[in-house]
């Protein structure tokens, strides 16, 4: 069982996009897979239909449900913990609490081993939500949107993957980066590929996924692209990106 943290902390960087359809295809692929979502703002768990009846993330890392209780399964071979507005409120109550960057570790712990990947999806900040998910993980995946001031604020974060390797977490390493929104007409867009290639410390993926309209709208109806517009130019893509995945990830076992 291998636990990512999908992050970064640039908003509109297609980060939940990515995640509720990079799950989904490896869910269809026979993958087991668990999503937890840990933005305030539920983005997943709406895209995945389900609504805020329901015990979420907030009740289990305050110890008030038990995994079991806040467990939801969208579709097959698929779960998810979701979220809930309530757990904006989470970055001031675990303040002053013992071990506070590592609750979301501590409950980890005690997950059934029954999952091949685990994701946790982060609020686009640096705050204590982000990491405790980078904490928890021992791999942290960067979607960057293709446009230039996606780029600022990249070596923020690999600054603060850094801190949390060197201080709290010596298993956290970086699985890659992932460019989304791309538009091959645009000469922006392949300006920043080139960048991330040749400046980016990490692995880039190979894969890009395109700037599409199925893609946006998909999550308001509940659904991931596969469901949505399963022969958009999006859904291919994360295909795509989902047998990647899966080869970089078996190549290092």
């Amino acid at each position: 069982m291998k636990i990512i943290s999908v992050v970064n902390q640039k908003g509109g960087t297609g980060k939940t996009t990515t995640l509720l359809n990079l799950a989904s295809a490896l869910s269809n692929l026979e993958k087991k897979i668990l999503i937890i979502d840990f933005d305030p703002q539920a983005n997943i768990s709406s895209g995945l239909g389900v609504r805020n009846n329901h015990k979420s993330v907030y009740d289990l890392l305050m110890g008030d449900a038990s995994f079991f209780e806040t467990l939801t399964k969208p579709k097959e071979n698929l779960f998810l913990i979701p979220s809930a507005e309530s757990l904006a409120g989470a970055n001031i109550e675990l303040v002053n609490q013992e071990n506070r960057e590592s609750r979301l570790s501590q409950i980890l712990e005690h997950l059934p081993e029954e999952y091949d990947y685990v994701f946790i999806d982060t609020p686009p900040s640096l705050g204590l939500l982000t990491i405790n998910s980078l904490v928890a993980a021992r791999q942290a995946l960067i979607p960057v949107q293709a446009e230039y001031y996606a780029l600022e604020g990249l070596s923020q974060l690999l600054s603060t993957i850094s801190l949390v390797r060197e201080n709290i977490n010596p298993e956290l390493e970086i699985m890659g980066s992932i460019i989304t929104m791309y538009d091959d007409k645009l000469r922006l867009s392949q300006d920043i590929l080139e960048e991330l290639y040749k400046n980016f410390p990490f692995r880039v993926f190979r894969t890009v996924i395109p700037r599409n309209v199925k893609l946006a709208e998909a999550p308001s109806f509940g659904k991931s692209i596969f469901e949505y517009a399963p022969k958009s130019s999006g859904a291919v893509a994360y295909k795509r990106l989902a047998r990647e995945f899966l080869h970089i990830n078996q190549s290092k076992i």
